[in-house]
């Protein structure tokens, strides 16, 4: 072409340096729409920033529920109170359910199935704690009176040298027999039969009494106290074995 650009040549560069002013042209504009997004990430950045900051560097974020949303109601079940839930309480003799009425309205929150539960649990412990010969578990469950008793059954057995092997198989039937109160202090007593197998065995390893393959019925029938005079009474909760008697 001896140094000259012949017309196709021309006519090519000329439409491409056209093509790249309009591709410039496009991409180096910003638009309204562009400004805006800018703002809005720049915004967000500054709000994570500052929640970084306020919550020590830990972001929770929360999903909010749009305005115009309507917050469901709570649905709750109705509390039962105290009289309905000893009424509700078979015991099948009005002198006791009375007599859980009565404590019902010194402590709101008495329940007599919940009561009943709790004094099955305790029976067993007690029980175990006292073939165990456990005066630690013991204190915390029974009365003074009652614990130096036990105490003193279990040192009585120990300077003989006998030794309880015992198994609780489990309680057979749980029931409330009188419950009252008596000078600000709740009284319930309480009906196990209860099976175990038991055998007392001396420093030898004769067998003193009981059987260790035998399954016995045991009828126990305890009372349990706790003081509900007082608010500050009431919120401790617990019960302690207050008396012990053979069934007639």
């Amino acid at each position: 072409m001896n140094g000259q650009i012949d017309l196709i040549t021309l006519i090519s560069l000329i439409v491409a340096a056209v093509a790249i002013f309009k591709l410039r042209s496009v991409l180096g504009q910003r638009t309204d729409e562009d400004d805006n997004r800018v703002e809005r990430l720049k915004t967000r950045e500054r709000d994570a920033q500052q929640a970084k900051e306020t919550n020590g560097g830990q972001v929770i974020t929360l999903p909010q529920r749009p305005r115009d949303e309507a917050v469901p109601a709570i649905v709750t079940e109705p509390e039962v109170d105290a009289e309905a839930r000893v009424k509700a309480y078979a015991t099948g003799d009005p002198e006791v359910t009375a007599g859980l009425l009565r404590i019902a309205k010194f402590d709101a929150a008495f329940d007599p199935e919940d009561f009943l539960k709790g004094a099955a649990v305790a029976y067993e412990m007690i029980v175990t704690a006292f073939a165990d010969g456990d005066r630690r578990t013991l204190k915390d469950l029974l009365s003074r009176e009652v614990y130096d008793g036990f105490v003193s059954a279990i040192a009585e057995r120990e300077r003989r040298g006998e030794k309880i092997k015992q198994q609780f198989v489990g309680i057979k039937k749980a029931e409330i027999v009188a419950a009252d109160v008596d000078d600000g202090t709740a009284l319930v007593s309480v009906r196990f039969g209860s099976e175990l197998i038991t055998a007392v065995f001396d420093t030898g390893g004769e067998l003193v009494s009981g059987d260790a393959q035998k399954i016995s019925e045991v009828t126990d029938i305890w009372t349990f106290s706790r003081d509900v005079a007082t608010p500050k009474a009431r919120s401790n909760p617990n019960w302690r074995l207050e008396e012990t008697q053979a069934p007639n």
